[in-house]
């Protein structure tokens, strides 16, 4: 009994500085649906520390969903750190997870990490991969007996990275139904999608995925720019599709889109995209146009690698700047060209 005793004492402190490391936000109690989705940020490009918080309070106060978000955190866990591709805290929430969202950017887990994770891909339960997923991490750790961790992408989400196909920071992306499978309920109200973020190559689908939307290269970043011309449109690269995956003899699903830039999600039907995509993997009903209006005013900075030495330390992020009630605006990255259709807080 002492040994047990001492044995919580001592992780009690661990799992409090856990706690504080994950931004949660409670259900609108007139809604509540049950269900808890965990959205994990990580990248060191695509913002995706701007965008979880974001769609987790969407999730959370117009559909019902309990909502936690996972952040990178610097070596000495005081700020959160995108680039530091080890930082990964508060993993464990997948243990109580319906649903995992997750953008994150070669990530590298030590086992610790590994293990919630590991838990909740062999139990089959559904995953929702935006833009970088598809090579979310990195490494030969043993993610099940037949998948390695650097395999997330191709083998839980049906692709890995490939390439870019448009012009990374010149040609956008827009959204084409997938014809034969246009009336999916995760399509509901999705139309007119643009993505600033250039279209991803995808190769390794195959007959057992269900491709919904592919992506077409456009001229420029501008939303209303024309899809190019000749090979490059043809055939169109998929740009969002559900795949079937298999761990340890249990069957899951998951959706994936190569979209999922904080900017692109300045686009409705994208944000629409996703959540479509939560209810419909969490067994609900689809709504026939989700509310995806932003709890609180989204100013998402433009996609680019941030390597100014001590950056992240001197932002001094924590979670209490994505909480209920709070604004928050970064500065673009050096080499942003301009991109004026997104909202711009002014100071």
């Amino acid at each position: 009994m002492k040994k047990l005793l001492f044995l919580l004492i001592t992780l009690l402190p661990l799992q409090l500085v856990a706690n504080e490391k994950v931004l949660s936000f409670t259900a609108n109690p007139s809604i509540k649906n049950g269900k808890t989705v965990v959205l994990i940020a990580g990248d060191e490009e695509y913002r995706t520390e701007e965008s979880m918080p974001m769609l987790a309070k969407i999730l959370s106060q117009h559909h019902g969903f309990d909502t936690k978000v996972i952040f990178s955190w610097d070596p000495t866990k005081t700020y959160i750190d995108p680039n530091h591709q080890d930082g990964l805290i508060g993993l464990e929430e997948l243990n109580h997870a319906d649903l995992m969202i997750i953008g994150t950017r070669f990530r590298k887990l030590d086992e610790v990490q590994l293990k919630p994770l590991s838990d909740y891909v062999k139990s089959g339960k559904p995953i929702i991969g935006i833009r970088t997923a598809t090579h979310a991490f990195r490494g030969n750790g043993k993610l099940t007996d037949s998948i390695k961790l650097g395999e997330f992408g191709l083998k839980v989400l049906g692709e890995k990275w490939v390439s870019h196909h448009g012009k990374h920071k010149g040609q956008g992306a827009r959204g084409v139904l997938e014809q034969e499978n246009s009336k999916h309920p995760i399509l509901n109200n999705v139309k007119d999608l643009f993505a600033p973020s250039d279209v991803y190559g995808v190769k390794h689908l195959t007959k057992d995925d269900q491709i919904l939307m592919r992506g077409a290269v456009t001229e420029t970043l501008d939303p209303s720019s024309k899809n190019i011309e000749g090979d490059k449109n043809n055939p169109m690269m998929a740009l969002a599709w559900l795949h079937p995956y298999q761990a340890e003899g249990k069957k899951g699903l998951s959706f994936c889109t190569t979209a999922g830039a904080s900017v692109d999600l300045v686009d409705e039907s994208l944000r629409r995209l996703i959540v479509n995509a939560a209810y419909f993997l969490t067994k609900q009903s689809v709504p026939e146009k989700a509310n995806v209006e932003y709890v609180d005013p989204f100013y998402p900075s433009f996609y680019g690698f941030i390597r100014t030495p001590d950056y992240w330390k001197k932002q001094n992020q924590t979670t209490s700047i994505y909480k209920l009630g709070k604004v928050n605006s970064m500065i673009d990255p050096p080499g942003t060209p301009e991109w004026n259709f997104r909202p711009i807080l002014k100071k």
